[in-house]
């Protein structure tokens, strides 16, 4: 079975658009970039060198320092698809990462986002 396409995709290629749907709604960059900070385990210097040396996003989600314990709380539906039932593992931290993001922009608190 072929690879899906979004995991060579560069994350600094869509990176912008998570900041552009956030922004559009009224919310931060920095608020994006703690959501990934949080999911990841990277910090904020570490999230700037991943965009800039343009890694794909296979490479991101591996060398992320340590994906939250959390995450198995991350449900809900993104682009027809039950995030807690994708099969493969880096399509699902793909998707988490996009229902954070569609949460942070439909004006959900920080700290239910980041499921505290």
């Amino acid at each position: 079975m072929a690879e899906h396409r979004i995991f060579a995709t560069p994350f600094a290629a869509v990176y912008p658009m998570y900041v552009q749907k956030a922004e559009r709604k009224g919310r931060t960059r920095q608020e994006v970039d703690e959501i990934i900070c949080w999911l990841t385990g990277y910090n904020r210097e570490s999230l700037q060198q991943q965009i800039d040396n343009k890694v794909s996003f296979t490479d991101f989600f591996a060398q992320a320092p340590a994906m939250h314990p959390k995450t198995d709380l991350i449900t809900g539906v993104v682009c027809g698809v039950r995030v807690e039932q994708v099969p493969d593992p880096l399509m699902k931290k793909i998707r988490q990462l996009d229902k954070l993001v569609d949460e942070l922009a439909k004006g959900r608190e920080m700290e239910k986002i980041l499921r505290q």
